[in-house]
């Protein structure tokens, strides 16, 4: 996957017998995933969506500017975990103070000290809250334990949690 391209959701099993599919969508509203247009899915094919229900939708494959819609349960099934992917700059900018999860990987970690403590490996977000993976750190990502978010210098400022003792 480039750099520069998210995945917005995936497709997963069908439902039913006319093609149509469950999708999984990680845009803040779920029905917001089909007004992005096509969405990529990193082979170079390009996807169209309408929702059909909760969590299901039927798929169109854009061809030749032309949408060609799934129309069968086989089809379907060949889809399964399928990436739906787009370029970041489709994307809307946040709002301040608010970050895409992609943007925040790769940004180099500095302790309140000014001691590098390495670069955020991943972004995870099990439902209880969002942690930046630093190593060996797995840190909360809330405003006390990150002050500072700095996208364009391509950093960010950790303050650990009393109990964790921060070393890259």
């Amino acid at each position: 996957m480039p750099e520069r391209t998210l995945q917005l959701g995936v497709i997963g099993r069908p439902h039913g017998v006319r093609g149509l599919v469950h999708v999984t969508s990680y845009t803040a509203d779920p029905a917001d995933l089909a007004a992005y247009g096509p969405l990529d899915d990193g082979t170079g094919r390009r996807w169209r969506l309408r929702w059909r229900g909760d969590g299901v939708a039927q798929l169109g494959e854009v061809v030749d500017r032309k949408t060609v819609w799934v129309a069968d349960r086989d089809t379907a099934a060949r889809l399964t975990n399928t990436r739906l992917l787009i370029d970041r700059d489709r994307l809307p900018a946040p709002a301040e103070d608010e970050f895409y999860h992609a943007d925040l990987v790769g940004l180099a970690a500095f302790g309140p000290d000014g001691e590098e403590l390495g670069r955020v490996a991943a972004v995870h977000d099990y439902g209880a809250g969002v942690s930046l993976e630093i190593g060996a750190l797995l840190i909360p990502f809330t405003r006390d334990t990150v002050p500072e978010v700095d996208l364009a210098a391509g950093r960010l400022v950790v303050q650990p949690p009393g109990e964790v003792e921060a070393r890259p």
